[in-house]
C-alpha cells in the first residue's frame, strides 16, 4: 500500500476551504508572506512508524501542520478572537470527520500514539512583516501502510 498523500492533504485542506474563514488556503508551507486577510496553509510535517504495528505491516502516524496567519496590522483586540473562531471550526471539523472520509484509521485526537490534536499560538517574522500565527497539529494514523517482507 502506498501513502495517499494527495488524498490526505486534500481532505485536511477541504475543511479549511469549507469553513469560509480564509482569504486563501495553501497546500504548502509558504516561503513568502501571504498578504492581507486570514491565510491557512497545510503541509505534511512528520511521518513516523508506530509501535502498535502488526507482524506483517507498519502503521504510521502522518502529522500535518495547519497554520493560520494574519498580519499584525489588524486591531490587536480582534486578531485572536478571529483566529480562535477559525481554529474552533477547524478542530471541530477534524474531530467530527476523524477518519477523513475513511482515508485513515483516525485523527489521533487525544494522543494515544504521540502528540494529540494540538494548537499553538505564536508570532512569525516573514519578509520583514510580523504575523500572528496559530499552528494546528493534525496527527493522522494510517493502518498497514508499509508491508514487511522477509
Amino acid at each position: 500500500m502506498a501513502l495517499d498523500i494527495m488524498g490526505l492533504l486534500d481532505a485536511v485542506v477541504s475543511h479549511a476551504l469549507a469553513s469560509g474563514h480564509f482569504e486563501r488556503v495553501n497546500q504548502h508551507e509558504p516561503e513568502n508572506a501571504p498578504g492581507h486577510g486570514l491565510t491557512c496553509s497545510v503541509w505534511a510535517n512528520q511521518i513516523t512508524p508506530l509501535r502498535s504495528s502488526g507482524l506483517n505491516s507498519v502503521t504510521t502516524r502522518v502529522s500535518f501542520t495547519v497554520r493560520l496567519q494574519t498580519l499584525m496590522f489588524d486591531p490587536p483586540d480582534a486578531i485572536d478572537p478571529t483566529m480562535v473562531a477559525a481554529v474552533d471550526d477547524l478542530c471541530g471539523a477534524y474531530v467530527g470527520d476523524f477518519t477523513l472520509g475513511g482515508l485513515l484509521r483516525e485523527i489521533d485526537i487525544l494522543g494515544a500514539h504521540g502528540q494529540p490534536l494540538d494548537v499553538r499560538a505564536g508570532y512569525l517574522q516573514q519578509d520583514g512583516t510580523k504575523y500572528r500565527v496559530m499552528d494546528i497539529a493534525v496527527p493522522c494514523i494510517v493502518n498497514d501502510l508499509w508491508e514487511e517482507t522477509p
